[in-house]
Parts: structure tokens; sequence; C-alpha cells
């Protein structure tokens, strides 16, 4: 009897991957993530984790797919379910929490043991492509429901204390007066990153895995993958912070772009659970947009990753191409449809061009 279409280790999910919906792109960059970190298991190999110290700077450790996936219990039988609710986060919000990539449940109990954001990226990225390999970055694209997760793991560590978080807004709020003004906002942003820097370290010892960011590397910009070509970064919600805190930190900010206007969304969420002990995430993004799309919160290409990133993992990935077969099962990538891009067809032909 043939093997049925599937991904290593995901035996229980809400997608049925005997049907070709269930690899599409969208699914696919989120389902095969969860596999690959399960393969990194069972070859006995721990995810790149990237978390804060107490120093305010980011460092890497290791992490098991079964902390990472909070199901270190041994018999616990997890469902993966993909683009759902975090329930357990429901409390912390106004209105509907939105949905995560990966929401990893207890199948036996039904209660969620973890969310995680899924981004599957490239390496290297435009702005990398033509640097040495040591020097090659990924681009990350984060959407706003990402942030609303990442304030609620902040509440969550206050949830049972709010005095203890309100502590940390002084009279800075009440001078601000209509957050929708970029100009009564700007003078701020100083002390809208310490406040934020002196919660993160606070809670330091309490940080979560939020986004879960495997890499798939390629022969410079060609699209034929490396001999080593995948591997799977982790960040910390602490971690991940400091992706856009940074650009917020240091420089006279004359202007709120998306990273600053996303340290200003966080802030806010927080001072309003310090408050209230919930936070309108919807109302928060929509009105403090300061003329910009709210599609995206931000956007960071890989010169900007990399420094965080950067690790022999990142140069030299450990999973081998010729691996892929073991984590896509059964004649899945038949199912396959990837984007057909016309341009990578055009480099990828040079016999087109011979007179």
């Amino acid at each position: 009897m043939s093997e049925k279409p599937g991904l290593f280790g995901i035996v229980n999910s809400n997608r049925d991957f005997e049907k070709k919906e269930s690899w599409g792109k969208n699914q696919f960059n989120s389902s095969f993530p969860a596999s690959l970190a399960l393969y990194l298991e069972h070859k006995g190999l721990e995810n790149n984790y990237i978390v804060l110290t107490k120093e305010h700077k980011t460092e890497h450790r290791l992490i098991k797919t079964r902390d990472l996936f909070n199901i270190k219990k041994a018999k616990i039988t997890p469902f993966y379910a993909f683009e759902n609710q975090y329930s357990p986060y429901q409390k912390y919000v106004i209105g509907t929490l939105p949905r995560i990539d990966m929401v990893v449940q207890d199948m036996e109990k039904g209660n969620c043991l973890r969310g995680l954001e899924i981004k599957l990226t490239a390496l290297p990225d435009n702005s990398t492509c033509k640097l040495e390999d040591d020097k090659y970055g990924s681009e990350l694209v984060i959407r706003p429901d990402t942030i609303v997760y990442l304030a609620c793991s902040i509440a969550e560590c206050y949830e049972n204390n709010l005095p203890k978080l309100k502590k940390h807004f002084d009279n800075t709020f009440k001078k601000i007066g209509d957050w929708t003004e970029a100009e009564n906002v700007i003078p701020f942003v100083t002390n809208i990153v310490k406040t934020l820097d002196d919660i993160s370290i606070e809670i330091i010892d309490n940080q979560t895995p939020l986004v879960m960011q495997p890499i798939w590397k390629t022969n410079g910009k060609s699209p034929m993958l490396s001999e080593n070509c995948l591997d799977v970064f982790v960040w910390s919600n602490l971690g991940f912070m400091q992706l856009f805190v940074d650009a917020a930190r240091g420089n006279e900010i004359k202007k709120i772009n998306r990273q600053v206007r996303t340290t200003i969304w966080l802030y806010k969420m927080l001072l309003d659970f310090s408050q209230k002990g919930q936070f309108d995430n919807e109302k928060i993004i929509d009105e403090l947009s300061y003329n910009t799309k709210n599609d995206k919160a931000f956007a960071v290409n890989g010169s900007i990753t990399q420094p965080y990133m950067k690790s022999n993992a990142l140069i030299n990935p450990r999973i081998k191409k010729e691996e892929i077969k073991n984590i896509i099962l059964g004649g899945g990538q038949n199912l396959l449809s990837p984007e057909r891009r016309f341009d990578a067809i055009i480099f990828n032909s040079p016999e087109l061009f011979v007179k």
C-alpha cells in the first residue's frame, strides 16, 4: 500500500494533507516549518533560539522542539491547529482575538499549549544576495496580529499583579493628549522605549517563544537550493521585540516609521492593560496609523536581521536538501502549487538567449 501524502510528525491537525488545498502557498508556509522542527528533534537536534539578555542584547540559545511546542509531558498527544486563536489570550483583548499561524493543543484535553507565528524565509534576500556567504540575511515581514500576541504574552506575566505593570508608566502618557497625532507622540518616543526596556528586563526570566522563522538557503540569488539548505530559528517574545524597538532607540525621531509605530502600538496596548486589565487592539491599530497603511506592522530586510541571527546555522544550515524527501512524504510535493515567476524562469533559462 503506497504512503499517503503528508508531512513528517504532523499526525493530528486541522489540515488534510491528502487534499491539494492543504498544500497551497499559505498552508505550506506554516505546516512545513512545523514538520521541519519535528524532524530536527527526530535527528537529535535543537532549534536556534534568539532571546533577550539582562544586558539588553540578544543571544543564541537552543530550544528542543518539545519545549518550543510546549509538549514536554510524554503523555500529551499534540494536535496542530493552523490559523487558529490561542484562546488563553482572549481575556486580555476587547473584541475578537486575531488568529495566529499555529496553535499546538493537547488533543485529549483540548487545551492550548503554545501559539506561534511562523515565517518561512529565503536566505539570502535581495539586500544581501551579493554579499559574502557569512553576511547573508533573510527578510522578515510582520503582521499587526503578531504585535497583539506579543502584547498578550507580556500581559500574561502581569495578569495577577497589574499595579506592578502600572508603576512602569509615568506621566508621559498624560502629556501626549491626542495619540492619533504624530507630533504629539514623537517627543516621547525615547521615554516609550525606556518603559518597554524596563518591562522586558523585569520579566526576562519568563520570556517565551513567539515567532518561528525557518530559513531555506539558495546558492546566491539563484532558485537552486544549497546543499545545506534548511534550519529553524525561533524568536522569544522579548528577543523579537528588539527588532522594532531597536529601530526607535537612540536616534532622534523626526517621523513615525513602521518600526516606531509598532513600538507605540505595543506601549499603548500595555498601558491600557495596566489600567483596565484589557486592551482594544483593533482600535489602537486603526486609530494610531500615522498615515501609513496597516497591512503590515513592519518589514526588515536581511541586512537588519542578519546581526541578530548570525550563527553557524545561518551560514551552514544543518538539514541537507537530500533530506527534504524525509519531511515531505507520500508524494506530497506533487500537490504543491508554486507561484510561477516569469523572471525566475527567464533567469534560469540561459538557453533562450543562445544565438
